[in-house]
């Protein structure tokens, strides 16, 4: 009997994450640029269902969550661009897992803002890094661009820190009040999850 109900509680998961990550795909091509900021840096909604399945189950739902929207999206995409997918993936991951954390820790409306304030700035800081050292360098080398280093500072400064930011703001705004609406809902499936 505890087999069976492990089980269906397995598949009921593995259903939930799955579509989320379908959903998370959906929300990823509805982006849009922000004016100032270069063309190519785009804002969407794609971790909204991420931080979701991330406060159900655990921070790694919400990392395989994430996971399953760009392995969608290279399978739809036919592997145009493999290093903004993985920048994707990891910017993703990084925003979702503080937010966790913090809600399972703490409970309540202040942990998940405490986490999405948290999940942008190591967002931001995270993404400036791996873009300044690794990103841009890959970049460069995947297109035939020659990345000097004030490019490369100038990439980071005036655009994916910047964007990281915003994004992480917005996604925030619209989320917190989702997850009030939602939070009876969260915790309901959270018991179902558990049983």
């Amino acid at each position: 009997m505890e087999n069976k109900n492990y089980s269906s509680s397995r598949l009921f998961k593995l259903i939930i994450l799955s579509l989320l990550g379908t959903i998370s795909l959906v929300l990823f091509f509805l982006n849009f640029p922000l004016p100032f900021l270069p063309s190519y840096l785009k804002i969407d909604f794609s971790d909204v269902p991420a931080l979701m399945a991330s406060l159900i189950f655990s921070p790694m739902a919400g990392v395989i969550v994430v996971a399953i929207k760009n392995v969608l999206y290279l399978a739809i995409s036919g592997a145009g661009d493999p290093i903004g997918v993985i920048a994707n993936f990891l910017a993703g991951a990084m925003f979702v897992i503080p937010v966790s954390m913090l809600y399972h820790r703490f409970k309540g409306v202040k942990s998940v803002v405490s986490g999405l304030v948290t999940g942008t700035l190591i967002m931001a800081v995270g993404m400036s890094v791996l873009n300044y050292f690794i990103i841009l360098p890959a970049y460069g080398k995947f297109m035939g661009w020659d990345m000097t280093e004030q490019f490369k500072w100038f990439s980071v400064y005036a655009g994916v820190l910047p964007f990281n930011i915003i994004k992480g703001i917005i996604v925030g705004l619209l989320f917190v009040p989702l997850f009030i609406k939602m939070k009876s809902w969260i915790e309901q499936k959270q018991m179902k999850a558990a049983a």
